[in-house]
């Protein structure tokens, strides 16, 4: 076991190595540039669509709801314990690089959705879309589109499933020492009863969840900073200053190089929000619209949101509390940073987001793997997929799970790579569809 952990480990370590980073944000950047940095000038736009609701176009579930089963899986634990990783690993300078992912992967995610919606089919079980069909329908390369969904059920299982109810269950019981197996019956119960009902039954509870979740985290984290307003310019500087420069080793942090920075920081800002990874274009593809970049425009907010916000608050108590400082582990920094600032209520408040962003990815990459899963396996093989995913949902959450850590991470890797060539391979495509909006639907 051990010599397989290590295997995995390696490959995993050579695909999250430096050329599959400069493909991913090249990618971004390539389609930041054809699309005429679409993000910035059509931010206040794409906000306004998110509440919009069209009753007579084809889909599944609304816009909103669409957007809120891809937040639900992209934020997550990547929020809380990923930006810590980053800062412990690379620096604060980390933070800098996260949010160069964030921004130039909203053009990558833009153009997912686009193509997401373009090239979608309606099935026995509703809309259907993603890699898998703009690989099969827009590219005409099927066999691409079946490496794609492999791999994302495998993910679904791992970073989607097992790791995320492994963080609840590990949460619980280091705070309250709630036993792991008992977190684990009360997740699969809460599982089975939203994702039996499929994609509108997943796009009710994440509606509904997914904003109060938020709102608490992020107020809470504006409480901290209100307080303690004198403390953020000397965050936001150490952010500024360490991102084309080293920080050296002070206090229990060991230092690090620009290098580091920049690879921990693209690396989980990668992990955070997910763009370029061809999950979230799956959840796009389910929504009320007859216009492929009215959806896109919306699934865009989502790296916004998840890196440009979220991530951007967690990182900011972090700089502005001395614990980062003092040799605290990834794991516990961020709740050791609120506790800093707010005592008891801080860490619980950290615990409880950690309970709730993680059962709410789990929620949504049920759905992805679902749609994967049946692209494989065909319609009727759906409740045999969630009858597995309930399952592992328990198991996850009283193993070690250090091999599935490392496979996970492979499988979201090797995902990417099928969706990146799809996406540059029809970059003419989604620039097509952009200008038809802007110039006839929409003027700017």
């Amino acid at each position: 076991m051990e010599t397989l952990e290590k295997m995995m480990s390696a490959a995993s370590s050579f695909v999250w190595g430096t050329p599959m980073l400069i493909l991913l944000v090249g990618t971004g950047l390539y389609l930041t540039i054809r699309l005429k940095g679409m993000q910035f000038w059509a931010m206040g736009h794409a906000l306004k669509l998110i509440f919009s609701k069209d009753e007579k176009a084809d889909g599944d579930i609304s816009q909103f709801a669409a957007l809120m089963t891809a937040l639900a899986a992209t934020v997550g634990i990547g929020n809380i314990v990923g930006v810590a990783t980053a800062i412990t690993m690379g620096g604060p300078g980390a933070v800098f690089w996260m949010w160069v992912t964030g921004l130039v992967g909203m053009a990558t995610k833009y153009s997912e959705a686009v193509l997401a919606v373009k090239y979608r089919e309606h099935g026995e079980n509703g809309f259907k879309g993603g890699p898998m069909y703009y690989l099969t329908n827009g590219l005409n390369m099927p066999k691409l589109g079946m490496v794609f969904a492999f791999f994302a059920v495998v993910a679904s299982f791992g970073i989607g499933n097992m790791t995320q109810s492994n963080a609840v269950a590990s949460a619980l019981f280091s705070q309250f020492e709630f036993p792991t197996w008992i977190t684990g019956v009360i997740l699969l119960v809460l599982t089975a009863i939203v994702i039996v009902g499929g994609v509108k039954s997943i796009g009710k509870t994440t509606s509904f969840l997914i904003p109060i979740m938020i709102a608490m985290y992020l107020s809470t984290a504006l409480i901290i900073i209100v307080l303690n307003f004198d403390k953020v310019p000397d965050a936001f500087g150490l952010i500024f200053n360490h991102a084309f420069s080293p920080f050296a080793a002070t206090g229990g942090f060991v230092g690090a190089a620009v290098a580091a920075a920049i690879r921990f920081g693209i690396a989980r800002g990668v992990f955070s929000n997910e763009s370029g990874l061809g999950s979230a274009p799956i959840a796009a593809a389910a929504a009320r619209t007859n216009d492929p970049v009215k959806q896109a425009l919306v699934s865009m907010t989502q790296t916004f949101i998840d890196t440009l916000v979220v991530c951007t608050m967690t990182a900011v108590i972090i700089l502005m509390a001395p614990v980062w400082l003092e040799g605290n582990g990834a794991g516990d920094l961020t709740l050791r940073s609120f506790e800093y600032f707010l005592g008891d209520f801080g860490s619980t408040i950290v615990i409880i987001a950690t309970v709730l962003f993680a059962y709410s990815t789990i929620l949504g990459w049920s759905y992805y793997g679902e749609r994967s899963f049946e692209f494989l396996f065909g319609d009727r093989s759906i409740k045999i997929y969630r009858v597995v995913f309930i399952a592992f949902v328990m198991v996850g959450s009283v193993l070690e799970l250090r091999l599935v850590w490392n496979f996970s991470d492979l499988a979201n890797g090797l995902m990417a790579i099928p969706n990146l060539i799809a996406l540059l391979l029809l970059s003419k495509v989604i620039s097509s569809e952009t200008n038809r909006y802007f110039t006839k639907e929409y003027k700017r």
